[in-house]
C-alpha cells in the first residue's frame, strides 16, 4: 500500500529555463514543439539568455507560427520545476526521498520480479502514453512482451482517438489520422469539422480553415458550445451531446431522399451500401431533430452546402469520438463521404485530427494492447512471426492481447499487482479518476518516470526522472502520418536519463539487456526491420532522410526500396504527385486515391443506428456535462501548469453553464458551483454564457484537486475501440451554499 505522504523534495513554481551553456554565442537547434499532434517546426537557441525558441519559417505545417505552449515550452526544462534526481519511497517514514539510479532500477527491477515470482508475469501492468517518441514507444512495447512477458501493456492515446482508427480500420483497411496532408484542406470546396476547437487546441492549425474561406470554400462546425472555432464557421450546428451519431445519420438520409448520391463512386469503389442506406433511412428529420436539438433547416444546409461542393472532407475530434459509441459515430460520418464519393479521391475524404504529440505513431508501434510495430495485429501469426524474428525469440513467447487502458487502470490491485508508467498521468487525466487513483493507491509496487512530479508519480513507490524533447533525440508522426525528427538541442540535467536508458536498465536486470540498445538512432533501425511489411511500414525512413531537406519530414507507409535504403520513388510534379499519392523522396502524402487498404481494394459501409449514451439526465441527475481543453494549457497540465505566462491565461478548472441554467440556480459569473455526478463532485467558479446549450455544462479538464473534471466522467466503454465516455454524462449543478447545507 502506498503511504500519503508527500515527498520530502518540494516542488518549486515555475521559471525561467536555466542557461544551458557559458558562452557568449548562441546555436540554433530545428526541432518540434513537444505538446499536441501538429508538431510545428520551431528551432531553439542556446546562449547566455538560456533556452529560447525561434521561428522556423520553413517548417510546412505551422510555417513558423507558434502557440502560447509552444512558445514557452522551454520553461519546463528548468532544474527548478523539472526532477533531477530518482526518489524512492521511504520503508521507515513512507516518504519520497532521492536515491541514487542504481538503487532505484533496482528497487523497479525487484518489485516486478517479486510480482512475476509471486502472481504470474501477467500481474505486471505497463502504461504508457502518448507524447512518446517512437522509439521509446516501440521499446516500451518490446519490454513489456519480451523482458517482462506481459500482455497488461496499453497507453493513454486509447484515450485519445482510438475509436476513429477503429472507424478508419473497419471501413477503409487502414488508420492514419489524415490520409492526407494539411496543405489539402484549404483547396476542398467544404469542411464538416466534428467536436474540434482548433482555435484553441491546434491554433497554428486554425488558418487552414480561413484559407479555406478565404479561396470561397464553407466550414460547417459541429459542436454543442460555440467556441472560437464555431465562430469562424459559416454553419454551426449545436447538437446535445452524445447524439453526433444521429447528427451523421440525419444528414445521410437527406443525402440519399435529395438524390445528392455518387452513385458511379458507390458502385466501382465501395461495399455494403445497402445495409447503410437501409439504417440510415430510418433516421429521419424530424427525429433526428428531436435527438439533436438540430433545427430540420439547418441539417438541410449542411447537406446543401457540403453535397454541393466539388469535393469536400469530414474532419473529426474528441466531441464525437470520446463516446461508448464514438466507433460507430466515426463510422456514420465515414458513411456521409463514401455516399458523397468524397473518399479516395483528390482533396476529398475523412480524417481525424490526432491530439496528442504522437498519438499517431505511438500507436503503430507496441505500446497498445492488441498491436505489434508496424500496426501489425498481434493476433495474426504471420505478424508474430515477423517480428519475433526481428526480437530475435520465439513467436510462442510472444503474450496475447491485453486490456485496454481503463480496463488495465480498472484492474490494478486486483489482477495486477505492479505497474510500470512512463509519460502518462491517469489520477487527472482517466475517467472515473477518483476510482482510478484508488486503484493505483491500492497496488503493491508502482514505478513512474516522468519529467515533473506529476499526481500520479507522487503516488509511485519509485519515481526515475526522466529526459524531455529538447534534451533527446527522436522521432514522432503528427496527424499527418509525417515522421519527424525532433533533435538534441540542450544537455539533460546531471541526474535524468533517457527512458530507453531506464528500460535497458530495467531490462538488464531483468536478463535481456542486449535487446535494449539506449542510442535512439539503433532503436530507429531496429523499428525499421520490425515495421516493414506492415501497414505502418517505415522501413524506407531512416534519421539521415529525416535530417534531409530542412526535415519537413517523410509520409509512412514507405517500404524501403531494392537497396533497403530508399523509399518509395514519386512523381517530380504536383499534379502526377497527386494522382499518385506519392512526393518524390517522401513517402506516400495521400492515401486511397487507387484503391482502399482492404482485400479487394474498396471501402466498406458499415450500418449503424443512433443509441443513447451510457447515463442520460433524470430527475436527480438533469444535465449534461461535456468535457475538453482550453487555449493555454495542455492534457493533465503536468508541464503547462508550471509554467506562470500560461497559469496566468488559464489559473484554473471553471464550470461554464447557460445564462437560463445560472438563473435557475441563483448563480452569478465566478460564484463558486459544485457539479455532481454518480461518481463524485468537482468544485469550480461559474462562467456563465450563452455559447453553451442550457442542458449542459462545459469543464475544461486539467487541474487536479477539487476541481478535477474527470472526477465526474463515465468510464462506459466503445465495445469496439475500448474508448471510454468522456464527452457525456449526467450531473446536477448546486451552489456551493446547497452543497455546504447538505
Amino acid at each position: 500500500m502506498h503511504s500519503t505522504a508527500t515527498p520530502s523534495t518540494p516542488t518549486a513554481p515555475a521559471a525561467p529555463a536555466a542557461p544551458a551553456t557559458t558562452s557568449t554565442t548562441s546555436t540554433t537547434t530545428s526541432t518540434h514543439c513537444p505538446y499536441c499532434a501538429l508538431q510545428c517546426g520551431m528551432g531553439l537557441t542556446t546562449g547566455p539568455r538560456g533556452v529560447e525558441v525561434v521561428e522556423r519559417a520553413g517548417f510546412p505545417v505551422n510555417k513558423g507560427a507558434l502557440c502560447g505552449k509552444g512558445r514557452t515550452a522551454p520553461a519546463v526544462l528548468s532544474s527548478r520545476v523539472r526532477l533531477t534526481e530518482p526518489l524512492v519511497r521511504s520503508r521507515a517514514t513512507g516518504e519520497l526521498t532521492p536515491a541514487g539510479w542504481e538503487e532505484a532500477l533496482d528497487r523497479v527491477a525487484e518489485g516486478l520480479t517479486r510480482t512475476r515470482a509471486e502472481h504470474g508475469a501477467d500481474a505486471c501492468g505497463v502504461f504508457g502514453g502518448g507524447g512518446l517518441t517512437n522509439e521509446k514507444a516501440y521499446a516500451l512495447g518490446k519490454f513489456a512482451r519480451v523482458a517482462l512477458g506481459t500482455s497488461q501493456i496499453d497507453y493513454n492515446g486509447r484515450f485519445c482517438m482510438s475509436s476513429a482508427a477503429a472507424a478508419g480500420q473497419r471501413a477503409f483497411g487502414l488508420d492514419r489520422g489524415l490520409p492526407f496532408p494539411l496543405e489539402d484542406i484549404p483547396r476542398t470546396g467544404c469542411v464538416i469539422l466534428v467536436g474540434s476547437n482548433l482555435a484553441e487546441t491546434m491554433p497554428p492549425a486554425l488558418r487552414y480553415l480561413t484559407e479555406l474561406r478565404e479561396n470561397g470554400g464553407t466550414l460547417i462546425v459541429v459542436d454543442p458550445r460555440r467556441t472560437r472555432t464555431a465562430e469562424q464557421a459559416d454553419l454551426h450546428l449545436a447538437p446535445r451531446p452524445g447524439t453526433d451519431l444521429a447528427l451523421a445519420l440525419g444528414l445521410l438520409h437527406l443525402v440519399v431522399a435529395e438524390g445528392r448520391t455518387d452513385d458511379a463512386f458507390i458502385e466501382e469503389r465501395t461495399s455494403g451500401w445497402e445495409e447503410a442506406r437501409a439504417a440510415a433511412m430510418a433516421h429521419w428529420p424530424e427525429h433526428v431533430e428531436r435527438i439533436t436539438g438540430v433545427a430540420v433547416p439547418r441539417l438541410r444546409d449542411a447537406v446543401r452546402l457540403f453535397c454541393g461542393a466539388d469535393a469536400a472532407m469530414v474532419l473529426t475530434a474528441r466531441g464525437p469520438e470520446q463516446q461508448s459509441k464514438g466507433t460507430d459515430t466515426v463510422g456514420a460520418w465515414i458513411n456521409l463521404c463514401l455516399a458523397t464519393g468524397n473518399a479516395g479521391r483528390p482533396l476529398s475524404g475523412y480524417g481525424c485530427l490526432t491530439g496528442q504529440g504522437n498519438g499517431q505513431g505511438g500507436r503503430e508501434h507496441g505500446q497498445k494492447a492488441d498491436q505489434l510495430p508496424g500496426y501489425r495485429k498481434l493476433t495474426d501469426p504471420a505478424a508474430r512471426a515477423h517480428v519475433a524474428g526481428v526480437w530475435g525469440v520465439a513467436p510462442d513467447s510472444l503474450p496475447g492481447p491485453g486490456r485496454s487502458a481503463y480496463e488495465l487502470l480498472d484492474a490494478l490491485g486486483g489482477d495486477i499487482k505492479s505497474l510500470l508508467l512512463m509519460g502518462s498521468n491517469p489520477v487527472v487525466s482517466a475517467p472515473r479518476a477518483a476510482h482510478v487513483e484508488e486503484r493505483l493507491r491500492s497496488l503493491d509496487f508502482l514505478a513512474v518516470a516522468d519529467v515533473v512530479l506529476s499526481e500520479t508519480a507522487r503516488l509511485a513507490d519509485v519515481v526515475l526522472p526522466v529526459t524531455q524533447w529538447a534534451e533527446e533525440t527522436g522521432t514522432v508522426t503528427n496527424l499527418e502520418g509525417r515522421v519527424l525528427l525532433r533533435q538534441r538541442a540542450v544537455a539533460a540535467p546531471a541526474g535524468v536519463r533517457s527512458d530507453l536508458d531506464v528500460l535497458h536498465g530495467l531490462a538488464e536486470r531483468l536478463g535481456h539487456g542486449k535487446g535494449f540498445p539506449t542510442e535512439p538512432e539503433a532503436v530507429f533501425e531496429e523499428l525499421r526491420r520490425a515495421s516493414a511489411g506492415g501497414p505502418a511500414d517505415y522501413s524506407g525512413i531512416s534519421y539521415e532522410r529525416l535530417r534531409a531537406d530542412d526535415g519537413e519530414g517523410m509520409f509512412w507507409p514507405c517500404p524501403a526500396g531494392p537497396e533497403g535504403e530508399e523509399g518509395p520513388e514519386g512523381a517530380e510534379s504536383h499534379d502526377s504527385a497527386e494522382a499518385s499519392g506519392t512526393a518524390a523522396g517522401k513517402g506516400t502524402p495521400r492515401l486511397f486515391l487507387d484503391r482502399f487498404a482492404t482485400e479487394d481494394g474498396r471501402a466498406r459501409f458499415v450500418p449503424v443506428v443512433h443509441r443513447d449514451a451510457a447515463e442520460e439526465p433524470d430527475a436527480e441527475y438533469p444535465v449534461l456535462l461535456t468535457t475538453g481543453r482550453v487555449l493555454a494549457q495542455y492534457q493533465s497540465g503536468a508541464q503547462t501548469r508550471r509554467v506562470d505566462e500560461l497559469n496566468a491565461a488559464a489559473p484554473g478548472p471553471f464550470v461554464e453553464l447557460h445564462p437560463r441554467l445560472a438563473a435557475r440556480l441563483g448563480v452569478g459569473e465566478d460564484d463558486p458551483v459544485a457539479v455532481v455526478s454518480r461518481r463524485g463532485r468537482a468544485v469550480a467558479p461559474a462562467r456563465v454564457t450563452s455559447a453553451i446549450r442550457a442542458d449542459t455544462v462545459f469543464m475544461p479538464f486539467h487541474w487536479p484537486g477539487e476541481g478535477r473534471a474527470n472526477t465526474l466522467t463515465h468510464p462506459a466503454l466503445d465495445p469496439v475501440s475500448g474508448m471510454p465516455e468522456f464527452k457525456v454524462c449526467a450531473v446536477r449543478v448546486e451552489r456551493l451554499e446547497q452543497v455546504k447545507q447538505a
